[in-house]
């Protein structure tokens, strides 16, 4: 069954970094282009970082702060967060950007809080 299992969310002080890591067992993950999307209580889902296997995009919010990565050969797809701002606590998610291009859904997330 293709779907998305996310990790290395966890409470973090301001100033804090974090890694995110995100499974994919979709077949065409080498050829997707993916993204990790966040959503904090009562907001809707955004878009944070996106990545083919040619670039990068990111949200200006997070840019020169995170650092999308991915790796074919293990499906999986990372996301490096330095400088934690409490405005980034959020759960966050990974999916093929744009979302649902392998109609599979979302995955649980992982919540990342970022304390003042």
């Amino acid at each position: 069954q293709v779907q998305f299992v996310e990790s290395g969310g966890g409470l973090v002080q301001a100033g804090g970094s974090l890694r995110l890591s995100c499974a994919a067992s979709g077949s065409l993950f080498s050829i997707s282009v993916m993204g990790w999307y966040r959503q904090a209580p009562g907001k809707q889902r955004e878009l944070v970082a996106g990545a083919s296997n040619l670039r990068t995009n990111y949200a200006d919010s997070v840019k020169g702060r995170f650092t999308i990565s991915r790796d074919n050969a293990k499906k999986t797809v990372y996301l490096q967060m330095n400088s934690l701002k409490p405005e980034d606590t959020a759960v966050y998610y990974c999916n093929t950007n744009p979302p649902n291009q392998w109609g599979v859904g979302w995955g649980q997330g992982t919540q990342v809080t970022v304390s003042s």
